[in-house]
């Protein structure tokens, strides 16, 4: 496909295929759709299932909501058109935000249309989205259906702490810029470089020095200044990164430290405030240190994550703790069963660390990353792909009643779609898009960051990857083509596998976790085989995180378990588990785990129901011997829980 670029450049594109952070990082440039493609295994079938499942699902839930609705009823009807006044409908939806849910559908939507797989109603919805942002834009190029119109409840840029307005402008960016690289359309792209044309005129150098009051335009900014060229884009990101924390907001229901107004980005001791606020804001800052040299920025961002994840996320990689303003807690405020756990945050540390990664090297940072994958994110969708949690709890109680998300009413687990329907959109974008952070490629080196049945193609080496990982530890990685002279193949080794072993052609080399490089001529044929020892593991809590004290956590890789209700003999919060039950926890591969072929665990475990009835009973000094009798349990990855009935689960099992 070729059509004509934006007004800046009228020459055709074509499209490159380019992922969606296109940028040569430290371990090297990102392969795309071009060059990295998955082929089957556990994130193949998730991509499956956002193709088949979850996108045509998204998108019959944005139209259903109205929001379609809301660029069409800015555009003039016949009797408007032939001069006779007309009433324009009301906005539809609650929050000024509701835009980037189409926006955020269509970024994902491009690489189904890009890989011939959208089918009919994708198309319909490409072309009916597209014709109508195009036209509900205004000649200055703001667009925003929230504030347009006679009917708006407020006028453009008068409530920058909540209006979104940029924060719409972002998500429209990267939908743009995705269509561009993956379908050489630079239709939205002519639509997001005027409307950023018009930010930089209004808030650049010499405008007014505010910001949104939800960042997510600053790392949209900068991949719209890697499309483009275009230098000013780059640094309103730098501006909008660089003014927050100034207190120019006005703040309002919260204080500053949810909008991380309160002290500069270059100053914050510890991740702070809103979750994907924060998460966003820091994908940002750390796309300004790949794109420029500011290394006293890049430090501190490594500080903060490195922060993040020693006392402030979840064991399942979720982040945030708070339900009343969705927000990062204090340090070690980490409560089971009141996780927040947002699945945005969870997508939003995932796009953080991914450039983290690519501005460090670092092999940790995708341990984090991979752990997030896998459990925070993974959690938020149903094995059928059309239901989706908002927060992701660690624990649910017998008696719990809340409803998913922040909404009343609906079933007890999760939802279909959600008035602030922010996490299912941002699933799909996440998936389409999963092959950009799988590995990355220098002139002569080849990087496996994350593991999945995929082919690899960059300039030193063409490679297959067969595995079944996380299920089986075993990597094949076979070249199936090779530049001349030597080339480097590297594959993380994660921080639990310790044991692990690797051969090339079946001869061992050492394999410590962190990188393991591979430097020779390689062949065609060549093979490597890892194998990631995926032993079941536990782990207990810092003894400050008071809601887990006492507490242990089974793993088995990088899954994190859980034990439902109806997979266990006994009350969920009476089971016992000790490290000396761990050997006797027996693997099993269930071949239909509710639609997941998963390895999950069985033992027996001991009960010890409470000794008293009393909320706060007195300690004596012989207490009552409880009952421990051993029942059965299964245990299953904590991102299928809640896929049966609501009952009781438990990722933190007593020790005592």
């Amino acid at each position: 496909m070729t059509i004509s670029t934006s007004p800046h450049d009228d020459s055709p594109r074509a499209a490159s295929g380019a992922a969606a952070v296109r940028v040569a990082g430290r371990p090297g440039r990102p392969l795309g759709v071009a060059g990295a493609r998955v082929t089957g295994g556990l994130l193949g079938r998730w991509q499956e299932r956002n193709r088949v499942a979850t996108l045509p699902h998204a998108l019959a839930e944005v139209t259903r909501a109205g929001n379609l609705s809301n660029f069409r009823r800015l555009l003039p009807g016949p009797a408007e058109s032939a001069g006779a006044a007309t009433e324009t409908p009301a906005y539809q939806g609650r929050y000024p935000f509701l835009d980037t849910d189409v926006y955020k559908t269509l970024e994902g939507l491009v690489y189904e249309l890009a890989r011939g797989a959208a089918g009919p109603d994708g198309q319909a919805f490409w072309a009916e989205s597209v014709a109508l942002i195009e036209a509900a834009q205004q000649p200055d190029g703001y667009l925003g259906t929230y504030f347009q119109g006679p009917t708006a409840a407020k006028s453009p840029w008068t409530d920058l702490a909540w209006g979104h307005e940029l924060y719409n402008l972002g998500h429209l960016i990267q939908a743009a810029v995705a269509a561009a690289r993956q379908l050489g359309d630079d239709r939205l792209l002519r639509v997001a470089r005027r409307f950023a044309d018009l930010v930089v005129a209004r808030y650049g150098p010499d405008g007014e020095p505010l910001y949104c009051g939800h960042p997510e335009v600053e790392m949209a900014l900068v991949e719209l200044y890697r499309e483009t060229g275009e230098e000013s884009y780059r640094t309103q990101a730098r501006l909008f990164v660089d003014r927050r924390g100034a207190g120019r907001l006005r703040h309002s229901v919260f204080p500053p430290s949810y909008f991380q107004d309160e002290v500069p980005l270059r100053e914050l001791p510890s991740l702070t405030g809103h979750a994907v606020r924060m998460v966003y804001l820091a994908a940002g800052a750390t796309d300004l240190c790949l794109d420029g040299d500011d290394p006293e920025l890049l430090v501190r961002l490594a500080a903060l994550w490195d922060d993040m994840v020693a006392s402030k996320l979840y064991l399942t990689g979720g982040l945030g703790s708070r339900h009343s303003d969705e927000a990062v807690g204090d340090r070690y405020e980490l409560p089971a069963e009141r996780a927040y756990a947002e699945t945005c945050a969870a997508i939003g540390t995932m796009q953080w660390g991914w450039r983290l990664f690519l501005a460090t090297g670092r092999a940790d940072i995708l341990d984090v990353l991979e752990r997030v994958l896998y459990n925070a994110f993974a959690v938020g969708t149903s094995t059928d792909g059309r239901a989706f949690f908002y927060d992701n709890p660690l624990q649910r109680r017998p008696d719990h009643d809340q409803r998913s998300g922040a909404e009343s009413g609906g079933p007890p687990l999760r939802r279909d779609w959600f008035g602030c329907p922010c996490c299912p959109p941002n699933i799909v974008r996440w998936l389409a898009q999963l092959q950009d952070h799988l590995a990355v490629a220098a002139p002569t080196e080849l990087t496996l960051a994350l593991y999945a049945d995929a082919e690899f193609r960059s300039e030193p080496l063409d490679v297959t990857v067969r595995t079944d990982y996380p299920w089986d530890g075993r990597v094949t990685v076979t070249v199936d083509r090779a530049a001349a002279g030597e080339r480097t193949l590297t594959l993380r080794v994660p921080g639990w596998a310790r044991d692990a072993t690797a051969t090339v052609n079946g001869a061992p080399v050492p394999a410590a976790p962190g990188w393991l490089r591979l430097t020779r001529a390689w062949a065609p044929g060549d093979q490597v085989v890892l194998e990631l020892p995926l032993a079941v593991r536990a782990v207990t809590a810092h003894p400050h995180l008071d809601a887990a004290r006492g507490s242990l956590a089974v793993l088995r890789g990088p899954l994190v378990y859980c034990v439902e209700q109806q997979d266990a003999g006994a009350p969920v919060d009476d089971l016992v588990l000790t490290p000396a039950d761990l050997p006797g926890v027996e693997v099993t591969r269930d071949e239909e785990t509710w639609g997941e072929p998963a390895v999950t665990l069985r033992a027996r475990l001991a009960v010890a129901p409470p000794a008293s009835s009393a909320l706060y009973p007195e300690v004596t000094p012989e207490p009552a011997v409880a009952d421990r009798d051993r029942v059965p349990v299964r245990l299953v990855p904590y991102f299928l829980w809640g896929n049966r009935q609501a009952e009781a689960m438990r990722v933190w099992l007593r020790q005592f």
